[in-house]
C-alpha cells in the first residue's frame, strides 16, 4: 500500500477536534482518517506545559503506528504548547491549530475583538507572539472559557448551566464593542447555536476549520501525499478513551466510520 493511500491522523483532548475532521473530510472526501480523542484527559487547557507536551507525544506516537501519513494537532492548546517539539522530534507532516486572531483583526470594524478559548491557549508563548504582533490598533478582550470544555464532553450543550456560563463570558464582550469572536478552541464550534442566541447577528463568529482543511491539502500536495483513489471514499476510524456515546452523537452515522473504545 502506497503512502498516499494512507490515513491522516487527527488528534484532540476530546471530541471536539472533530469539528475539524468534519471540514477535512468534506474538502479531501477521498482521504481516510484515524481520529484519536483523549477524552479522559479533557480538558487539556487546565494542564502544565510538561502534561501537555508529554500528552501530545503518546498521541502522535499512537497515530503514527496506525501509519497515518500526517497529524492535524486539532487542539488549540496542544498546538501552543507542543507543536514546536512534535515538528522537531517526528520525520511526518503536522498541522497545527492557532486561534484565527489574524482574519478578526482583517474583518473587525470595531477594532475590537474576543476571544473565546482555554487558560493553556491564551496562557501560551505562540499565542502570546501572535497577538503581540497585531499592533496597538487592534484590542483583544480575552476571555478563558471555564468549564465549557467539561460540558461539551458530558453532552450538556442544551443544558441551562451552558446557556448561563455563555452568557456570563459573552456579555462584557458584547458590552466592550466586540464585532467579531475568535472561537480559540476546536470544542466550541458545537456552541454556535448556543452563541447566537445570546449575541444574535451582532458578531461575526469566527473558528479555525476551513482553513486548517485547506492547509492540510496544501501540504498534502507539496508533499506529494495526495490519496489518488478519487472514485473512492475515504473510510474513517475513530479511538477514544472513554465513553463512545457522545462521539457517536456528533459523527453522522454511515457505514464506513467506525467508533472504537481504547484505553490508551
Amino acid at each position: 500500500m502506497k503512502s498516499n493511500n494512507f490515513p491522516i491522523g487527527i488528534f484532540d483532548s476530546g471530541i471536539g477536534g472533530t469539528s475539524i475532521w468534519k471540514e477535512i473530510t468534506r474538502l479531501l472526501p477521498n482521504e481516510h482518517t484515524i481520529y484519536l480523542s483523549d477524552s479522559k484527559n479533557a480538558p487539556y487547557g487546565l494542564k502544565n506545559k510538561k502534561e501537555i507536551i508529554n500528552l501530545s507525544i503518546k498521541n502522535t506516537e499512537f497515530l503514527i503506528n496506525k501509519k497515518c501519513k500526517l497529524i492535524v494537532v486539532a487542539c488549540n492548546t496542544a498546538t501552543t504548547n507542543s507543536i514546536d517539539i512534535l515538528r522537531s522530534t517526528y520525520n511526518i507532516p503536522f498541522i497545527g491549530i492557532e486561534p484565527a486572531i489574524k482574519p478578526a483583526a482583517l474583518k473587525t470594524k470595531s477594532n475590537t475583538i474576543g476571544i473565546l478559548a482555554t487558560k493553556g491557549t491564551l496562557n501560551s508563548k505562540l499565542f502570546e507572539k501572535t497577538s503581540s504582533s497585531l499592533g496597538n490598533e487592534i484590542t483583544i478582550i480575552e476571555t478563558i472559557g471555564e468549564n465549557l470544555v467539561e460540558l461539551i464532553e458530558d453532552g450538556k450543550i442544551e443544558s441551562k448551566e451552558m446557556h448561563l456560563l455563555l452568557s456570563k463570558y459573552l456579555t462584557p464582550m458584547l458590552q466592550e464593542g466586540v464585532d467579531c469572536l475568535v472561537l480559540g478552541c476546536t470544542h466550541y464550534p458545537y456552541l454556535i447555536p448556543k452563541i447566537r442566541e445570546i449575541v444574535g447577528n451582532k458578531i461575526e463568529i469566527i473558528d479555525s476549520g476551513q482553513a486548517v482543511a485547506k492547509q492540510t491539502r496544501t501540504i498534502l500536495e507539496k508533499s506529494n501525499l495526495l490519496n489518488n483513489n478519487k472514485p473512492l471514499l475515504g473510510n474513517h476510524q475513530f479511538y477514544i478513551n472513554k465513553s463512545k456515546k457522545i462521539l457517536g452523537q456528533i459523527i453522522p452515522k454511515q457505514n464506513r466510520l467506525k467508533i472504537e473504545e481504547k484505553y490508551f
